[in-house]
C-alpha cells in the first residue's frame, strides 16, 4: 500500500468523515502528485478554515498568492522545498482575513479634518474640547467659510448632553459651522449656518427630516436626514478649496492611512462607499493599497456603468466594482432616526423616525440598476423601511428574474419573523452593524428591551439560513473585527449593558459572518472567505484562541500578523 493510500485509510479509521477526508486528502495529494513546491508553509497552528469540508486544520501551504494545501503539519512539511519559507505559529489561532461589507473610510478627513470624537473606540470627550478644535480651525478660514467637524457622538460626551446651537455660536458667529454626528444622519449647526440657509423656527420639516426645536420652541441646532439638504445647497457659504494637486495628495494620503489601519486589525476585504477611486488606483500602483476593495458606486460612476454595460464584478481581485452605494430609505440607529413601527422611548412628542423613501420610490431605481446587472443595495434600518425595501425588491425581481442576484440591504437592523422570511426568499444579503453591539450599547435604551430582541438579529438570520455579513459603517462605528466578534458573542456593550441576548452567536458563527459570508455578499466566495486550496491566501494570526479565551476579553487579543495574497501586510 502506498504512503498516500495508507494515510487515507488511517484518517478514515480515525473517524473523519468522507467529505473531510476527501478535502484533506485531495488538497495534499494533489499538491504532492503535482510536485508543487509552496513558497510558504504555516505549521503548528490552530486553523479555523471556514471551509465546511475541513473546518479545522493545523497547517497550510501557500503558492504565490493562493492556498495550495491544508492539513497537518507533517503533510505540509513534506511539501516543502529548499526555498520554502516556514512560519511556526506555535499554537496561535489563524482565521481567514476579515471582510467589512459597509464602510465609508476614505481616511482624508481623519488626517486633515476636525475630528470631534474617537473614531476607533469608546474614549469620551467634552463639549469644550470640541469647541476648542472648531475655534482652531475657524481661525485659519475667512469669515463666511464653512467649518466642518466629524465623529461627534452625543453619548460619548462627558457633559451628558448633546451639542446646541448656542455651543456652536460660542465658537463663531462669523463662520457657518456643521458638526456631523458619527452616525451621519444628524448634524448640528450654529445660528450663522441657519441664517445663511434661510431656516427659521417656523420652517416646516421636509418629508423624511427634521429641524429640531428646544424647550422654548427655538432651533436647537440639530438637523436630521433630508432636512440637511437645505443647509448645504450651492451658494450657501464658501468652502475651503484646494488645488487639484493638493486635493489628490490629500485623498491619496487618506487612502494609504486607512488601508494600513485596516490591515493592522485583520481587515482585508472592504466595501467602500466614498469617492476616492482615483486615489485607490494610485495607491495600488504605488503598492500602498494594502487591502482589497469592492468599490460601491453611485452618481456619475453608476450612470457610466449603466451606459457602458459595466456590471458588478468588473475589475480584479484587488479592486473591482461592487454593488451600488447604500440607496438611503430611512434614518439611522445611532441618531435615533431609523423608521420604526413604534415610537422611540423618551422622545416627546412621539416620534418613529424618518422614512426617506417608500417602496414606490425605491422600485424604479432598483429596477433600473438591477436590469443593468448591478447589485442593488438599499440602506434600511427600521422595520418599516425594511418592509418597503423588500416590497420594492419583490416587485422588481418578479418582473425581471435573474439567478444569483444576492441583493443587499445595508444595516437591516430592526426586523421581525415576517421580514426575515421574506429576506430569505429573495436571498437578501444583510450587512448588519457589527461593532455597534459593543460600541453603541449606551444608545439602545431608546429602543427598549423588547425591540432589541430583533435588533441586529444575527441569531435569527443565521437560523433562517440567511448569509448575513458584518458591516461596521465606519466612521459611524469602529471597524475592528475583534470588537465585532465580542459584541456578537456576548451582546454586551463597553458600558456593561446587555441587549438582545437571544440574538447572540458562537465564535465560529461570528467569524463566518465576517469572512465567508462577507465574500458571499460581494459574489467573491469562490476566491476568498475561507482557508481553502485555490483561494486567495488572505489570513490573520491571533495571539490567543478566540474559542477558549473569556468572551469579554476578545477585544484584547492581539492581531499578530495579517497576510494578503501570501504577503505580510501587518506584523505586530
Amino acid at each position: 500500500m502506498s504512503i498516500l493510500k495508507s494515510r487515507r485509510s488511517f484518517l478514515e479509521s480515525a473517524g473523519f468523515t468522507a467529505a473531510t477526508v476527501g478535502s484533506t486528502w485531495s488538497s495534499f495529494a494533489q499538491a504532492a502528485e503535482n510536485k508543487a513546491v509552496p513558497d510558504l508553509i504555516v505549521i503548528n497552528a490552530k486553523v479555523t478554515t471556514m471551509d465546511p469540508a475541513q473546518p479545522r486544520a493545523e497547517a497550510f501551504a501557500v503558492l504565490k498568492d493562493r492556498f495550495l494545501a491544508v492539513g497537518s503539519t507533517t503533510d505540509m512539511k513534506s511539501l516543502a522545498g529548499p526555498r520554502t519559507r516556514v512560519y511556526d505559529a506555535r499554537g496561535m489561532m489563524i482565521t481567514p482575513a476579515f471582510a467589512d461589507t459597509h464602510n465609508h473610510g476614505g481616511g482624508e478627513q481623519l488626517l486633515f479634518g476636525v475630528v470631534a470624537g474617537d473614531p476607533y473606540g469608546c474614549e469620551f470627550t467634552t463639549i469644550k474640547a470640541i469647541q476648542d478644535k472648531l475655534r482652531k480651525k475657524a481661525a485659519t478660514l475667512p469669515p463666511g467659510t464653512w467649518v466642518n467637524a466629524i465623529q461627534y457622538d452625543l453619548t460619548k460626551v462627558k457633559d451628558n448632553r448633546q451639542l446646541t446651537r448656542q455651543d456652536l455660536d460660542a465658537v463663531s458667529t462669523d463662520h457657518p459651522i456643521e458638526v456631523m454626528h458619527r452616525g451621519s444622519h444628524s448634524w448640528f449647526y450654529n445660528s450663522k449656518a441657519f441664517e445663511m440657509a434661510g431656516i427659521t423656527k417656523n420652517t416646516p420639516n421636509p418629508v423624511g427630516g427634521t429641524y429640531d426645536k428646544d424647550a422654548r420652541g427655538e432651533l436647537s441646532g440639530r438637523v436630521t436626514d433630508t432636512a440637511r439638504r437645505a443647509m448645504i445647497k450651492p451658494g450657501i457659504g464658501k468652502r475651503e478649496t484646494f488645488s487639484p494637486a493638493e486635493k489628490a495628495r490629500r485623498e491619496l494620503a487618506g487612502v494609504e492611512f486607512i488601508s494600513k489601519k485596516y490591515t493592522e486589525q485583520g481587515l482585508v476585504s472592504v466595501c467602500h462607499n466614498e469617492n476616492v477611486l482615483d486615489a485607490m488606483q494610485t495607491a495600488r500602483a504605488k503598492g500602498t493599497l494594502l487591502h482589497r476593495v469592492s468599490y460601491e458606486v453611485n452618481g456619475d460612476l453608476l450612470e457610466a456603468m449603466i451606459k457602458n454595460n459595466i456590471r458588478t464584478g468588473f475589475g480584479d481581485e484587488v479592486l473591482s466594482f461592487g454593488a451600488t452605494t447604500e440607496h438611503t430609505a430611512d434614518g439611522a440607529i445611532s441618531s435615533r432616526t431609523a423608521a420604526l413601527s413604534r415610537p422611540y422611548i423618551g422622545i416627546t412628542p412621539p416620534y418613529k423616525g424618518n422614512l426617506v423613501l417608500t417602496a414606490d420610490e425605491i422600485e424604479p431605481w432598483a429596477e433600473r440598476v438591477h436590469r443593468a446587472g448591478i447589485r442593488v443595495n438599499t440602506h434600511s434600518n427600521g422595520d418599516v423601511s425594511i418592509d418597503h425595501t423588500l416590497t420594492a425588491y419583490e416587485r422588481v425581481f418578479k418582473k425581471f428574474p435573474r439567478p444569483n442576484i444576492r441583493p443587499r440591504i445595508t444595516h437591516c437592523s430592526v426586523m421581525n419573523e415576517s421580514l426575515i422570511r421574506r429576506a430569505k426568499a429573495l436571498d437578501v444579503c444583510p450587512s448588519e452593524f457589527s461593532t455597534y453591539l459593543y460600541y453603541n450599547a449606551d444608545k439602545f435604551g431608546a429602543f427598549g428591551a423588547e425591540f432589541m430582541k430583533y435588533t441586529m438579529p444575527y441569531r435569527s438570520l443565521l437560523d433562517a439560513g440567511i448569509k448575513v455579513s458584518t458591516g461596521s459603517d465606519f466612521g459611524a462605528g469602529p471597524y475592528q473585527p475583534l470588537m465585532a466578534i465580542q459584541g456578537m458573542v456576548t451582546r454586551k456593550g463597553f458600558n456593561g449593558e446587555t441587549w438582545g441576548i437571544n440574538q447572540k452567536v458562537t465564535v465560529d458563527e461570528a467569524i463566518r459572518c465576517g469572512t465567508i459570508f462577507g465574500a458571499y455578499a460581494t459574489g467573491e466566495d469562490h476566491i476568498k472567505g475561507s482557508i481553502t486550496p485555490g483561494k486567495l491566501a488572505d489570513y490573520v494570526v491571533f495571539s490567543d484562541d478566540l474559542h477558549v479565551i473569556d468572551p469579554e476579553k476578545i477585544l484584547d487579543v492581539k492581531v499578530v500578523q495579517t497576510v494578503v495574497g501570501g504577503v505580510v501586510r501587518h506584523q505586530a
